[in-house]
Parts: C-alpha cells; sequence; structure tokens
C-alpha cells in the first residue's frame, strides 16, 4: 500500500513517495516511506521503502544503528536470522564525495539492479498507474525541476486510481556533486502547487483526449480510416451459426 519513484538524471536525483500503509472506509495510517542521509560536503544518500512496515522499518534502523537487540541476552537481530518474510522492495540512491550518482533498486529477494541511461528510474509499490507519463517523458537529460514535476504527476495518476496511496508526499530533489540539499517539501492535498498541477493535469488530459477524431466507421471522408486492412492480420471471424468453427 505505497507508491515511491526515484530518478536518476545527468542533473542530480528526484525521490517521491506517499504515506499511506493501510486503506479503508475506516482504517487509514500513515508512515513515511523516505529517509534521508546527509553529511554534508561528503555523502548524500536516500532510502524508499514499500512492503512490509516491519521489515521496512527494521532494516532502515540496522542501516542507522547497524544491528538491533530484543533483550541484553539475546543475539542482535540481523538480516541473517530475522524470522520473517522478507517482503519489502527497496530504492537507494545518492552520491558520495569522489563517486558519481548512483540508484538502485533492491528486490525482496535480496538482488539488486542499478539505474542506467536506458532505465533512468525505478518504482516500488503501485507502480503501474504512474509509469505511463515517466516512459514518455524521463530521459536523463531531463531537468530536475521538470522531472520533479514528471514525478508528481506520475503520483497523483496512482493516487486518482489507487486508494490505498495516499498523502501526504515527501518530494526530495538533489543538485550533483552538492552532497546536501534544501529542497525537502512534503505536500499535502492543500498545497498550492499540488491542487494546480492536480488540476491542471486533468483539465489538460480531457483537452487532449477531446481533440482527437473519433473513430469513422462509414465510408464518409477521412483522412485518418479506421476500416482499413490490417497487413497479415484479418478481421476477427464472428459466430453466426451453431455448426460454425473458429478454425
Amino acid at each position: 500500500m505505497t507508491y515511491c519513484v526515484a530518478i536518476k538524471l545527468n542533473a542530480g536525483l528526484v525521490f517521491l513517495s506517499d504515506s499511506r500503509t493501510n486503506a479503508g472506509v475506516d482504517n487509514i495510517s500513515t508512515y513515511r516511506k523516505m529517509i534521508v542521509y546527509e553529511r554534508p560536503g561528503d555523502r548524500f544518500m536516500v532510502l524508499l521503502t514499500a512492503g512490509n512496515l516491519s521489515i521496512a522499518q527494521s532494516v532502515r534502523e540496522i542501516l542507522q544503528v547497524e544491528q538491533l537487540q530484543e533483550r541484553p541476552d539475546t543475539d542482535a537481530i540481523t538480516i541473517r536470522n530475522a524470522n520473517s518474510r522478507f517482503n519489502v522492495g527497496l530504492i537507494f540512491g545518492g552520491q558520495i564525495r569522489g563517486e558519481g550518482l548512483r540508484l538502485f533498486q533492491v528486490y525482496s529477494a535480496g538482488n539488486f539492479v542499478e539505474a542506467t541511461t536506458e532505465t533512468p528510474y525505478f518504482q516500488v509499490g503501485e507502480y503501474k498507474y504512474g509509469k505511463p507519463v515517466l516512459d514518455r517523458v524521463i530521459t536523463p537529460e531531463t531537468p530536475l525541476d521538470e522531472a520533479a514535476k514528471c514525478a508528481l504527476v506520475s503520483m497523483d495518476s496512482t493516487m486518482k486510481s489507487n486508494l490505498s496511496v495516499g498523502p501526504p508526499l515527501d518530494l526530495v530533489v538533489y543538485e550533483a556533486n552538492r552532497f546536501q540539499t534544501d529542497k525537502i517539501v512534503c505536500l499535502d492535498m492543500q498545497n498550492p502547487y499540488y491542487r494546480m498541477l492536480h488540476s491542471s493535469w486533468g483539465q489538460k488530459l480531457r483537452e487532449v483526449f477531446d481533440s482527437l477524431e473519433d473513430p469513422v466507421w462509414d465510408d464518409a471522408h477521412t483522412e485518418v480510416p479506421l476500416k482499413v486492412p490490417a497487413g497479415r492480420s484479418k478481421p476477427l471471424k464472428k459466430i453466426t451459426r451453431p455448426d460454425e468453427r473458429l478454425i
């Protein structure tokens, strides 16, 4: 019950996450899915999590303090001895001084992939509704502010179609080679920029949709005919008698 997206660009990195973990008529709770690690002048890193909340929180705690211990007389809990299903997805990215920007997606099985010029963004959680706009807009050359706008449109599309994703939203934009950022904001549904984006995106989509020509089924003149031969494929065959067969 979440959606997180991270984008790697030549100019820097963009991170966006929602905060909903439960959805229902009378049961909605929120926990932040993003954590920022910053040592100004040396390193800047962001972790996004989706999936089992207890595992996600444990992973974040282990990364921060190295180990968890239930009682003084028990062994520290680590990934090697935790007795629970590791159904959590992670996105981890940032930059360390002397190195370039890097962005990784870690799967629940423990394997990972790194962002490339061909795949400059990662998503975890309810990603399907927000993917089309990212595919059409994002390239490594995309400016940071434009990528942040695209990420917010992606999130807005997801929240429009999926109740399990919801506000508030955490947005972080990092400029390459700065090793710190002040571009961190929490957006609720009353945020002026988000309200503008939400209403404008819906209105512009409708305008584009209305500008498309309707399909023409008869012999009326049109520059974009619909009923034309489909090359090697034949039209779908209709069954009109009980003894007819498809093949």
